[in-house]
This record gives structure tokens, sequence and C-alpha cells, in this order.
């Protein structure tokens, strides 16, 4: 769906990616609009480095085009929504330099502008990476909704940077003002954080896990995949999709089992697939693995692989939705081979087996507990 979002220098039509005319959720929100409010009524110089960390859809810096920001995103998915956006907008090809959580950030900033990220995590591990490259003169805001801004928020803010406070709220979104202090003395990076699988995960008990920050439950093994882990198909598959792959754990337990299997790490998080490459090289696994920041299954050969394992998310950013579930399934169905079988894990309530019925025409019960579910559904020829 698109839709117009109206700022200070005209209007943007903006849609989130990948498009989808049945998707009604916005690529923008009242945060966005009140940051580009902000800058205008209080004309806030644009001048020099501009960085945008967080640019959910590309609506700041789609808005911002002139003033040629820097975008920075963990989301690949949000990344392409922004060259969508930025084209429809006509704007000037190379005005806005797009660059992931994963690449050296700039080093100066002149004003950093900031959607406030669901993880703290990924929100401590940008600030201290961009805090070198801020100035006593940097103009520091960071934006959101009332409901993701919390004194924990403000307190990394603080801590990182330097004095920090809130604006009064509007249209249930708040803004954050920093004043850079270059004498604090900062915290050193915590991550990414690495830890030792427990004892009742099969063949990956011990081994270590890498995490990159902003990956699900980064300091800890979350309880879906613990279950997941101990009820995986035997070796032989051949080649294997961990799809949201988030730290590899599971595709790394697969190559572990069996060393003749080919796996592909898949993941829309640049931290994800960072974290996925990083697990699997702690653990001097054989065999052979491919590690893709992507949509989805989008680029693999149809008919090209044997077995997809799938945790998928049930959120996208503050929005509960299936679409990103379905389309996992969709996409593990078109790469499948007649006989290949995709393996879910999901909380029980969700009703996956619902989809992969509908989809595959069969879902079978692999295990259960009162939470979760592994489901099983095979391609037919």
């Amino acid at each position: 769906m698109s839709d117009r979002m109206t700022t200070p220098w005209g209007e943007a039509e903006l849609t989130r990616f990948p498009e989808d005319p049945r998707d009604r959720l916005r690529a923008w929100d009242a945060s966005d609009a009140y940051l580009l409010r902000h800058l205008a009524e209080e004309r806030v110089p644009l001048t020099g480095a501009v960085v945008v960390v967080g640019d959910r859809w590309g609506a700041l810096v789609t808005a911002l085009a002139e003033r040629r920001p820097t975008q920075i995103t963990d989301s690949f998915l949000s990344q392409e929504a922004t060259r969508a956006n930025l084209a429809r907008s006509g704007a000037e090809p190379g005005a806005v330099r797009l660059l992931t959580t994963q690449d050296p950030p700039p080093e100066r900033v002149d004003v950093l502008l900031v959607r406030v990220p669901k993880s703290l995590a990924l929100l401590e591990d940008q600030l201290l990476r961009l805090a070198p490259a801020v100035h006593a003169d940097t103009v520091v805001i960071g934006t959101g909704m009332v409901k993701e801004i919390h004194t924990s928020t403000l307190r990394l803010f603080e801590r990182i940077l330097g004095p920090t406070r809130t604006s009064l709220a509007q249209q249930k979104a708040r803004l954050i003002f920093c004043t850079p202090d270059p004498a604090l003395e900062r915290p050193a990076n915590p991550w990414p954080h690495s830890y030792a699988l427990p004892d009742d995960t099969g063949v990956v008990s011990g081994r270590t896990v890498v995490n990159h920050a902003g990956v699900f439950c980064a300091d800890r093994l979350d309880i879906g995949t613990r279950f997941f882990l101990r009820h995986l198909p035997g070796p032989g598959a051949g080649r294997v999709v961990d799809l949201g792959c988030g730290n590899g754990v599971v595709g790394t337990a697969v190559a572990l089992a069996d060393p003749s299997a080919e796996v592909l790490f898949v993941d829309e998080s640049f931290q994800a697939v960072a974290s996925a490459e990083a697990t699997y090289k702690a653990n001097g696994v054989p065999g052979h693995a491919e590690f893709r920041v992507g949509d989805g299954l989008a680029g693999v050969a149809p008919g090209s692989v044997d077995l997809v394992l799938n945790n998928p998310p049930f959120h996208s950013h503050q929005a509960t939705t299936d679409a990103t579930a379905w389309r996992m399934f969709t996409g593990a169905k078109r790469a499948l081979r007649p006989g290949g079988e995709l393996w879910v894990i999901g909380n029980r309530h969700l009703g996956y087996h619902v989809k992969l019925k509908r989809l595959f025409g069969n879902s079978r019960l692999v295990a259960g507990d009162p939470k979760f579910v592994v489901l099983r559904a095979v391609k037919q020829g």
C-alpha cells in the first residue's frame, strides 16, 4: 500500500517493501512527521554531515534527500523500500548514502537523527559506534512513539552522548533532545556478545553462539529455538536453508550433525547474518555454508532446496502481522524440490498448521508442548 506523507518540504508518496496491495500498514508514522515538522519549525541547520539511523522505510531520508543525508539501517527490506521511495520522489541518484549497521560509520556527524528502534541493544551499539564522530556542536534528535521511548532509552543517550531531555507528546509521538558532551567517558561496546549453549540442545550443547546487537534474544537462547533444536530432522537432507536465521544456531546444528549438508543462512537483518556467520565460524563447522542478507528466499532457484527450517517472526516493528510468515512459507514452497520439506517452529496459538495445509495440502505435528509446536509440510510433486 502506498500513502502520502505531508512534510514541510512537500508530499512524499511512500511504500513499504515488498510492495503488497493487501498490506494496510503505513510506511511512516507520527514520530517521523513530528521530527520533520520540528526540523522545519525550529529551523534546525541541516548542513554538513546529516546521518539518519533506524529510518524504517526511508520516510526521513526521502523527505531530506536534498540535504544529502546518510542512512544507517539493519534492515534489507528498509533499505530496498528507501531506494524505491527515493526513486518515486524523483530524488537525484546518489543523493542519499545508504549504509548498513555492519558498515564503518561516518567519520563526522553534524546532525544525528535517530528513529528509536525496538531493540535497546541495537540503539546502544549504534550510539557507541557513532559517538567518536559526534562533536560538541552536533545536533542530536531522536524520535519515536511514546510507547517506544522509556527511561532506559533516555539513560542510554545520556550515558553515551550527553545530557538528554524529551519533548511534549504530539499524536502519541515524542522527540528526544541530546546535547553531546565530548568529555564524557563512554563505556566500551559490549557487542557482539557470545555465550555457551545449554546442555540440553543436542549436537550444539555447550557450543558458542555469537550475537550482534539487535538480534532476537541476543543475551540468551530463546525458548522457541531451544525446543526446535531438540526436534530437528536427522542428517541426509542435502541443501538446507535456515530461513530467518537470526544468530544461525539452527543451521549450525544441522551442519554439525551432517557435514555433507550445504546450508544457506538467510535473514533480512544485516546484524543477524553477521551473527550467523560468526556463530558458524566460532564452532569450526566442517562442510559448506553460504550467508545471505535478503528478502527471504527471493533469488533462490525454484526446486533447488531439500529442506527449509523456519522460525518466522510475527511482528513488523510494533505491528503484529502474519504477512512475513506467509511470505516465508510461500517462498519455501517455491524453492523446495518435490518431496522437499518445510519445518516450522511457532507459538501454538498462531495456528500455522492452517496456513501450511492451505499452501502445501498437508501439515504434520512433529513435536509440541503447551507453548510451541514443530510442524512439517512436504511439497507435493
